[in-house]
């Protein structure tokens, strides 16, 4: 069915709980970014133990309900997070109380640096909906076959593009860009190789739905723009 079908833009328990689990993971992501952690010879943001789940969630919902539906989540994720910065840095401007001694510490923590905070949101959007984009083509080019390789190339595009979105808007003119370019598969690799490791269950838990469901959306038609709101 195409990606305009009613049955595909229903929602549903299981759906409804993908969103909130994406929205979740995509916060999580960002409050815990802060903190690095060392993976073999790299130091890697603590986010890398949750944000790769906002990519397998974008393949099952994509692959499931459709490139539409996927769209809203996504921008239904930068919502949330958009409120989460903007309810940290309130809380930030807020007077403390003179017996509380954690303002250095919440702003240190929780503050946010403009760049960086335009280099994450950018990043988010472009990988992201690049990797909608490219398993909601594919699956209509493969009519349906081929599940965990589509998977597979969409997560290396959308992980890819949002390593260096990220540290080409965050890092340009601070760090050589030699260094800058040797910084993309670190970052980007450990994310992938999570992704890959998980694709099994989540190709069985696109499948699962798609039985539960009963919708098994192909988006023939479906604008790719990630602007259109319907």
């Amino acid at each position: 069915m195409d990606g305009g079908s009613e049955m595909g833009d229903r929602s549903s328990f299981p759906l409804m709980l993908l969103v909130g689990l994406f929205v979740a993971s995509l916060v999580i992501s960002n409050i815990i970014a802060v903190k690095l952690f060392a993976f073999g010879p790299f130091a890697l943001p603590a986010a890398a133990i949750v944000f790769p789940v906002t990519y397998i969630i974008g393949d099952v919902v994509t692959e499931v309900y459709g490139y539409r539906v996927a769209r809203r989540m996504i921008w239904t994720g930068f919502a949330g997070n958009l409120l989460a910065v903007l309810a940290v840095a309130a809380g930030g401007l807020l007077p403390s109380a003179p017996f509380w001694k954690g303002q250095a510490a919440y702003q240190e923590i929780l503050g946010f640096a403009p760049r960086l905070l335009l280099a994450s949101f950018t990043a988010y959007l472009v990988g992201e909906f690049a990797n909608a984009a490219v398993l909601a083509r594919m699956k209509v080019r493969t009519r349906g076959r081929w599940m965990l390789p589509r998977f597979w190339v969409s997560t290396v595009v959308g992980e890819t593009l949002d390593s260096a979105v990220f540290l080409a808007m965050a890092f340009l003119g601070v760090v050589p860009l030699g260094a800058l370019l040797a910084m993309i598969p670190s970052h980007s690799g450990a994310k992938i190789l999570y992704e890959f490791l998980a694709s099994p269950l989540s190709a069985a838990l696109a499948q699962a739905l798609k039985r539960r469901e009963g919708v098994d959306v192909f988006d023939v038609e479906t604008s790719l723009s990630p602007f259109r709101v319907d």
